[in-house]
C-alpha cells in the first residue's frame, strides 16, 4: 500500500499518474496549500522540505517526483513505465526523466515562486530570461518528438512521458504554452486520452486543460 500527499496539480501530478498506470493499492492525503498545511510541524516531520509529492513506501517517506517514477517502475514492471533494466532504451530513459526535473522542475519552481530569488515578483529581465529557458526546452523536446516520436523513447510509452505530460500542463497560463509546438500538441493528446489520464482529473478535480 501506498500513500500519496499530494495538492492538485502539483508535482504530485506525476507520480499520481504512475500510481493509476500500475493498479496498485494507494491513498491519497490532500496537503492544503491555501492553509499552508506543507509548512505544519506534522508534514514537515515527513518531509523537511515542505513540498509535495511525498511517497510513504511501506510506510517509509521518500520525496523527488522523478525520483519517486523511478520507484514506482522498478516496483511494478508488469506495468511498463521503464524499459528493460539493461536495454539501451533504460538510459534514455533515465537520462529523461532527469533532465525534465532539472531542465524544467528547477525552472518552474523560480516562476511560480519569486521568493525562491529573493523578491516578491520577478523583475522584467528575470521573468523573461525563466520564460525563454523553459520555450528552449519545447523547442527541443518538440526537435526529438519529431523525430522519434510520438513518445520521448519512439514508440513505447513511459514514466517519463508521465512526467512531461504534468511540466506541458503547467505552461498553460504561460505567454507562449507547450502546446503550440505541433508535435508536443500531438503528444499532448495522447496523454490526455489515457484513462489514468481522466482518472487523475476527476479525482483532483481539474477541469482545465482535461483534454
Amino acid at each position: 500500500m501506498y500513500t500519496l500527499y499530494y495538492s492538485p496539480g502539483t508535482a504530485s501530478m506525476a507520480v499520481h499518474l504512475a500510481l493509476l498506470e500500475t493498479g496498485a493499492p494507494y491513498q491519497l492525503e490532500l496537503v492544503d496549500f491555501s492553509t499552508r498545511q506543507q509548512r505544519s510541524a506534522e508534514y514537515l516531520r515527513l518531509n523537511p522540505l515542505g513540498r509535495v509529492p511525498l511517497l510513504l513506501i511501506d510506510g517509509q517517506p521518500h520525496v523527488e517526483s522523478g525520483a519517486l517514477l523511478m520507484m514506482i517502475a522498478d516496483r511494478h514492471p508488469q506495468a511498463r513505465l521503464a524499459p528493460p533494466l539493461g536495454s539501451a532504451q533504460r538510459l534514455a530513459w533515465y537520462q529523461w526523466i532527469v533532465y525534465l526535473s532539472n531542465a524544467l522542475g528547477a525552472s518552474y519552481r523560480y516562476w511560480f515562486y519569486p521568493p525562491d530569488l529573493g523578491a516578491s515578483e520577478h523583475p522584467a529581465p528575470v521573468r523573461v530570461a525563466l520564460q525563454a529557458r523553459i520555450e528552449a526546452v519545447w523547442t527541443l523536446l518538440e526537435a526529438q518528438l519529431s523525430a522519434s516520436g510520438p513518445y520521448l523513447l519512439g514508440d513505447e510509452f513511459s514514466a517519463a512521458d508521465l512526467q512531461l505530460i504534468m511540466y506541458m500542463r503547467w505552461s498553460r497560463n504561460m505567454p507562449r504554452p507547450a502546446l503550440e509546438w505541433p508535435a508536443l500538441r500531438r503528444f499532448a493528446a495522447l496523454l490526455r486520452a489515457r484513462s489514468s489520464w481522466q482518472r487523475l482529473c476527476d479525482i483532483e478535480q481539474l477541469g482545465e486543460w482535461r483534454s
